[in-house]
Order: C-alpha cells, then structure tokens, then sequence
C-alpha cells in the first residue's frame, strides 16, 4: 500500500490554453482564470483536490517563468522551491524529467501523480479513489499508469487509449497481483494493460472505438513511481534522461535555478506521450467515470455550466437576451450587454479583445488569434 509521504503530485500549469481566447491571453491564460464562475480559479480548484491526496509539501507547480507571479498569488501556501519555472516551452517530457529528478534527489521511493491544472472534475470522490488505487499499484509494480476516461460520446476532440480486455499475457511483479488470467480483472479492480495510444480520430473511427467497449479519452492524467519513470527515460530517451542527471548535484540546493536556466532550454522539445507512452511495454490504465471535462474550448464550457431555458450560457446578470439560443456569452464584471437574434454563438468580451464565433466553428479560434496577432501586434496574444 502507498504512503502518503512518499506520494508527490505534479501539475502542470504552463500552458497558454490559446482555444480559450480572447479571455485566456499568453499574460493570464486559462489555468488562472475563475472561468466557472466559482471565485476560484481552476488551478486553486486542482490544488485543493490534491490535498486530499498528500500533504501540501509534495504538491510541485510545473509553470513557465512568466507565470512564476501568478502561481505565488493564486498558491500562497505552496513551497517556494515546490514551484518548479520552466525558462523556455519545450513540452511536456522535459518538465516532467525535470520534477521527477529533482523529488528523486529528496526521496527515492516517490510515487507521483502528473495532473493538468485545467480540467474539470465533478466527480471527486471517484478521482480520489481511483487515483488511490492507481498509487496502490505503482507503488508495487515497475508499471506506469494513465488514468483513461471513460467515453461518453464518439469526439474527435480527444486521443484514445485502446486497453487490453483479455488478461491472459499480463503477470506483474507483485504478489499482490500476481493472478491467474481469469482472475486479474476482478484481483486488479479494473487496471488493464494498454495496447496503443491513438490521435484524435475522425468522427467515423471515433464512433467504432466507442462501440468496441475498450478505448478511453486519454486525460494526461498519470501515475507512476519516480524510479520507474526515470528508467523510461534512460531506455528511450537518453538526452533527456542525460542532462537532467547532471542536474543532480544541484537539485533542492540554490544552485538549481541556475542550472535549470542553463541547461533546461537545450532539452528536446517532446511530450511525454512520444517520449515515453508511445514506446515502453510497462503502461496500464484504470477507466474512471469522474465526470471529467479538460474545459478545451468555450462549447466544453458551454455544455456543462448551468443553461437557461433557451441554452444559453452567461456569467452577467445585466444581460438583456430576446430571440437568442445555445449561446455561450462571457462578459467582464459589471458590463452590460443587450443582445437579439443570435443562435449557436460564442459571445466573449475581454475589454481589450470582442469576440462574437459560431460555436460550430470555434476550432477556427486558434488560428484566428495567430492572424489577430500577426495584423495588429502581441497586445493581442
């Protein structure tokens, strides 16, 4: 079984979650923003469920630099030297190396939890369950764990995790575990061997992995032991398992800062999916029902927030709406708006930036902030 002082989490809070533009800007993106209108932001909302999973000194801030401000404001009680400052974006590999290092240098036998510090969890008593469970298992196993979502629908939004039904090839290291193959689904409580990681498919391959009964939304939400994660790197991605290792002699010491700034940027630019998922032979997935939603674009936000009886989603009261449908409308504090005639849009003013999109077209947005970008200037971003 775990224990809890050996279990870190990580989240990930670097970066720009550009689909939610106007409102998520590259100065305060998503992750700082009270975007469910709650008065906290979905980073307060991620680190307050991981306090029931370790104590606040084993939660680590994975940020850039220039957020470093913004996680000191929003996480006062988080460890200074908890808030890990990524000087360059170099994707998700390098920083997860980087955290994993430096807790090994604390603790050997860390077991970890990697998060986004972004996505909605309604159901957090199950996420706290499965995520014990997940725990339970690295902390015997050499296995590295994602925790996959259970679909709900055919999107083309989300990779797939496609897992093992049949058991008869798995024996793990554990006694615990170590179970004939008729047994182990029911020994393990569910925890399959994952077959392949798929990219987002078209809508016609996203409905057949829905009806096979055996894919899951891939959440980026993994667990492992920091051993076990560092010999993925050595076996698959050597530079990067070589330089974090030089880091070694300065981690948890002032001189990490500086090594970090030095060398951080030389890192290859790579998720953590190619780096190590795609490639190692050890990855298991637990399906969870955790009413989960990553909050990827203004129409996810719009299908969970609180409708009206016309659909519509809007976080004023001094809205005046005649003739308006399925519309998903974000206005600053205290302005008022009146608005007539429009269906299926996403309204969002953020003083600086109007937005007004068909929801329909929303994943046009991205590519729209570029152009507003390289028109008119960086104000924009």
């Amino acid at each position: 079984m775990k224990n809890t002082n050996n279990t870190f989490v990580l989240i990930m809070a670097g970066g720009v979650g550009s689909r939610f533009w106007p409102k998520s800007r590259n100065h305060f993106p998503k992750q700082f923003i009270d975007i469910l209108g709650t008065g906290e932001s979905l980073l307060q909302l991620t680190y307050q469920r991981f306090l029931k999973i370790c104590p606040n000194e084993n939660i680590l801030i994975l940020t850039n630099a220039v957020y470093a401000d913004l996680v000191k404001e929003q996480l006062p009680a988080v460890l200074i030297d908890n808030v890990l400052l990524e000087p360059s974006r170099n994707n998700t590999a390098p920083c997860i190396a980087y955290a994993t290092y430096k807790i090994l240098q604390k603790n050997p036998d860390a077991n970890i939890v990697v998060a986004p510090s972004d996505h909605l969890i309604l159901k957090e008593d199950v996420f706290i369950e499965k995520i014990n469970q997940a725990l339970d298992f690295t902390a015997e196993n050499d296995a590295l764990l994602t925790l996959g979502i259970s679909p709900t629908r055919p999107d083309t939004g989300y990779g797939y995790i496609e897992y093992e039904v049949s058991s008869s090839e798995y024996q793990v290291s554990s006694s615990e575990y170590q179970v004939s193959s008729s047994e182990y689904q029911e020994s393990s409580n569910g925890i399959h061997k994952v077959n392949a990681f798929k990219e987002k498919p078209v809508l016609e391959k996203a409905q057949e992995y829905l009806n096979s009964g055996n894919y899951l939304w891939n959440a980026g939400i993994f667990i492992w032991k920091a051993e076990n994660l560092q010999k993925a790197f050595e076996k698959y991605e050597v530079e990067i398992d070589t330089l974090f290792k030089l880091g070694n002699e300065f981690y948890n010491t002032p001189a990490e800062a500086q090594f970090i700034l030095e060398k951080y940027p030389t890192s290859p630019d790579i998720s953590i999916d190619y780096a190590i998922l795609e490639k190692a032979d050890n990855i298991y997935t637990i399906p969870a029902d955790i009413g989960w939603s990553d909050l990827g674009t203004w129409a996810s936000l719009h299908a969970i927030a609180q409708q009206d009886k016309h659909q519509n989603v809007c976080n004023s009261e001094h809205i005046h709406l005649h003739d308006t449908h399925d519309c998903m409308i974000n206005l600053p504090k205290g302005k008022a708006a009146v608005i007539r005639g429009l269906e299926n849009f996403i309204v969002v003013d953020d003083e600086q930036v109007l937005l007004i999109y068909p929801k329909s077209e929303e994943q046009e947005i991205k590519g729209v902030s570029k152009e507003m970008v390289s028109k008119f200037g960086n104000q924009y971003s």
